[in-house]
C-alpha cells in the first residue's frame, strides 16, 4: 500500500472516529490510539505497514519538543520553580526509581533496560492530562497548576533521558562517550549564535516582507533544517528540536512560530499515536490478561501512592494531594517515544516493548474512571465538616479596604495600585484567592460579614471602605454594620439591581453603583450612533434616559417594599423595561432640566446636586474605544 494512499485512509478514519470519541468522552490522545488499533492488524487490518508511515510520523513527536522548547521562557521558569524544578523533580526521581526496582525484581530485566522502563513509564501524560483537567475547568485550581508544572518539568526530564538511552546500548551504539556529549555542546553553542545572528534577523527581513505564510515557512524551515544537521551529526532530532526551541523561547516572533507550527503538530502527532495504535497488540491482552491489566493498575497506584507521599511532605492539603495523585498516575506519550528510541538503539526488544505499550494505553483508558471516582467521591468525603480557616489579617492601617475581589473589586484595587494606595483586600473565593496568589498578588481569605475581621483589618483607620461582594444578604449585613458603627467611613456599594439600591438607600448609603448599568448606557450610545443618530443626539438620548431612570428609581424608593405595589409596577424583569421605554417615549417631549437629582441622594456614584446643570461633575458613559462623545 502507497504511502499516500495510507495517510489518507489514516485521515479519514481519524476525522470519523476521534470527533465521535470526544462525544462519547474520550480523550483526543485516546481517540487516535483507539484509531489506530481499529485499522492494525488487531482489527481490521486496513493499513498493516505502520514502519512505513512511522517516519512521517515521528515528525509529530519533533514538532512537539521544538514547542516544549519555545514554552521554557527564562521568566516562566523563574516565576514557578519552585513547582516544577522541586516537586517536579521529587516526582520524577522517586517514581522512576521505584519502577525501576520494580521491573527489575519482578521481571528480571538488566539495570539498563529496567532503567529505561522505570523511567519512561515515570513520565505522564501532558496531553492527556491539560485536556481532561480543561474540560473539568480545573485547570486554574491548585491542584490543575501544581499538574502542570510537574507535566512540564516531565517534558524537560525526557530530553536527558532520550539523550541517555544510546550511551546505555554500549558497544553496539555511534552515538555514545565523551565525544557524544561533546557533539551536543558544541551543536548547542553554534544554533545559540546562529539564532542569535542569523535567524533573528532572518525572521525581522521575511515579517517586513508582509507574507505572512512565510512566517510558517520559515518555522517549518527551522525544525526541518535541525532535524537534518541532527542526524548528520549523530545526535537525537528531538533533543535538538527542543534546544532549537528554547534558544528561541525569548525571540519576538516565538508567538508567530507557535501558532503557525501547532497545527501541523497536532495532525503529525495524532499521526504517531495511530502508528503507535496499530503497532499494539490486542492478542496480548487475551493471551496475558492478568499481567497487561495487574500491570496497569500496579502503575497507577504505584504512581499515584508515590506523588501522594511527595505532596503531602509539601504540605499540600488531602484533597488537592489525591487530585494531584491521580492527574499524574498513567502512563503518557513520552512512554511510546522513550520506548521506541530504546527500540532502535537495541536497549529494550520487540518482545517487551509490546506489553509495555498496552500497558501504558491502558492505563490512559483508566485514568478517567479513577478521575471521576477521586474528584466525586474521595475528595468530598476529605472535606465533608471541615472548614478552611480564616487568614490572619495584619492591620497596617490601610486608607482603602476593598471587600470582594471578582469583577468590580479587582478594578478597583488596580486604580488604587496606579496610583500607589495602600490597600486591604479580601474575598472568601478560595480558587480566586490562589489565582491572585498564584501571581503574586496580595489577597487575604476572610468573612467580611464578622465584625472582628473587620477589626483585625484595620477598618477603624479606613478612609474609603469599597463593597463588592456578590451576595446580597451579606452585602447588606456588611453596610448594615459600617453605617451603625462607623458612621464617617466613606461607603463605596455594589448594587446587584435595582432592589438592592433601594435596600442600601434605606440604609443611608449614599454611593451606589448599579452593576452593568454604566456599561449598558455606553453600549446603547454606540448602538444609536451606527443606526445612523447623531452623536450630539445620541448623546442626549442617553442623558435623558439616565436622568429619567434615575428620578424613577427615586420615587420607587417609597413603594419598594410594597408586594403589590411592586408586583404592580414591575410584574417582570421584562414589564419594568417595557414601562422605563415607555416612561421614557413620554418624556422625551419634555424639558430634560425638570428632571432634577435629590440633592440628598447620590445614584451610581455621579456626585452631582443637579444633573442637568453640572453635566462636567458626570462619568461620561457614552466614551468607547474610538474616543467619540
Amino acid at each position: 500500500m502507497s504511502l499516500l494512499l495510507q495517510i489518507t485512509i489514516f485521515l479519514g478514519a481519524a476525522l470519523l472516529l476521534v470527533p465521535l470519541g470526544k462525544k462519547l468522552g474520550i480523550a483526543t490522545v485516546l481517540g487516535y490510539l483507539f484509531t489506530g488499533i481499529i485499522l492494525g492488524p488487531s482489527v481490521f487490518n486496513i493499513a498493516n505497514d505502520p514502519e512505513e508511515i512511522m517516519h512521517l510520523a515521528e515528525f509529530g513527536v519533533i514538532l512537539l519538543m521544538f514547542l516544549i522548547g519555545l514554552e521554557l521562557r527564562p521568566q516562566r521558569l523563574w516565576e514557578m520553580r519552585q513547582s516544577i524544578f522541586v516537586m517536579g523533580t521529587l516526582q520524577v526521581v522517586a517514581t522512576g526509581l521505584v519502577l525501576m526496582g520494580t521491573v527489575y525484581l519482578l521481571l528480571q530485566q538488566s539495570l539498563s533496560s529496567s532503567f529505561v522502563i522505570g523511567f519512561a513509564l515515570a513520565l505522564s501524560s501532558t496531553a492527556f492530562v491539560l485536556q481532561l483537567l480543561a474540560e473539568k475547568q480545573q485547570l486554574n485550581t491548585t491542584h490543575g497548576q501544581q499538574s502542570f508544572s510537574i507535566l512540564l518539568f516531565q517534558d524537560i526530564a525526557a530530553i536527558p533521558l532520550l539523550a541517555v538511552i544510546p550511551l546505555l546500548a554500549g558497544g553496539d551504539s555511534t552515538h555514545h562517550g565523551i565525544a557524544y556529549f561533546a557533539a551536543i555542546i558544541a551543536t548547542f553553542t553554534g544554533l545559540f549564535l546562529f539564532s542569535r545572528y542569523v535567524m533573528r534577523p532572518f525572521f525581522r527581513f521575511v515579517a517586513k516582507s508582509g507574507a505572512t505564510e512565510l512566517i510558517t515557512a520559515v518555522g517549518l524551515f527551522i525544525v526541518l533544517g535541525v532535524v537534518l544537521l541532527m542526524g548528520f551529526i549523530g545526535i537525537s532530532t528531538t533533543l535538538g528540536a527542543f534546544l532549537t526551541g528554547v534558544l528561541l523561547a525569548d525571540s519576538e516572533f516565538r508567538h508567530e512560530l507557535e501558532a503557525s507550527i501547532a497545527p501541523f503538530k497536532g495532525l503529525l502527532l495524532g499521526l504517531f499515536f495511530m502508528t503507535v495504535g496499530m503497532t499494539t497488540q490486542l492478542s496480548l491482552l487475551i493471551d496475558m490478561p492478568v499481567l497487561i491489566i495487574g500491570g496497569a493498575l500496579a502503575l497507577i497506584l504505584i504512581k499515584a501512592l508515590v506523588m501522594l507521599i511527595i505532596a503531602r511532605l509539601k504540605k499540600m492539603s488531602w484533597s488537592n494531594s489525591f487530585m494531584v495523585a491521580v492527574c499524574l498516575a498513567q502512563g503518557g506519550e513520552f512512554a511510546f517515544v522513550v520506548l521506541n528510541v530504546a527500540k532502535s538503539e537495541k536497549v529494550l526488544t520487540q518482545a517487551i516493548i509490546e506489553p509495555l505499550t498496552l500497558v501504558v494505553t491502558l492505563s490512559m483508558v483508566m485514568t478517567p474512571i479513577f478521575f471521576w471516582l477521586v474528584n466525586n467521591k474521595i475528595v468530598p468525603l476529605l472535606n465533608k465538616g471541615i472548614e478552611p480557616e480564616y487568614d490572619d489579617i495584619p492591620n497596617q492601617h490601610p486608607a482603602l479596604i476593598i471587600a470582594g475581589f471578582g469583577r468590580v473589586g479587582q478594578i478597583v484595587a488596580r486604580l488604587a495600585r496606579v496610583q500607589h494606595f495602600k490597600f486591604t483586600a479580601i474575598d472568601n473565593n478560595l480558587q480566586r484567592i490562589d489565582f491572585v496568589r498564584r501571581y503574586g498578588g496580595t489577597l487575604y481569605y476572610g468573612d467580611v460579614t464578622l465584625p472582628d475581621l473587620l477589626r483585625s483589618a484595620g477598618i477603624e483607620h479606613a478612609k474609603v471602605f469599597v463593597l463588592a461582594i456578590d451576595d446580597v444578604e451579606d452585602s447588606m449585613n456588611v453596610a448594615r454594620h459600617i453605617r451603625l458603627n462607623y458612621p464617617n467611613l466613606t461607603l463605596l456599594a455594589r448594587a446587584r439591581d435595582r432592589h438592592h439600591t433601594h435596600l442600601l438607600r434605606d440604609l443611608g448609603v449614599k454611593h451606589i453603583w448599579r452593576e452593568t448599568y454604566l456599561t449598558s448606557l455606553g453600549m446603547g450610545y454606540r448602538m444609536l450612533c451606527e443606526l445612523g443618530v447623531s452623536k450630539t443626539d445620541a448623546y442626549d438620548s442617553i442623558e435623558l434616559f439616565r436622568n429619567y431612570d434615575e428620578a424613577l428609581l427615586s420615587r420607587q424608593q417609597h413603594i419598594y417594599a410594597d408586594e403589590q405595589k411592586v408586583f404592580e409596577s414591575y410584574k417582570s424583569f421584562l414589564s419594568e423595561l417595557e414601562h422605563l421605554f415607555e416612561s421614557d417615549s413620554q418624556a422625551s417631549t419634555q424639558d430634560p432640566s425638570k428632571f432634577k437629582d435629590d440633592p440628598h441622594q447620590d445614584e451610581s456614584g455621579l456626585e452631582r446636586v443637579q444633573v442637568s446643570h453640572n453635566d462636567q461633575d458626570r462619568i461620561n458613559v457614552t466614551r468607547d474605544n474610538d474616543n467619540s462623545s
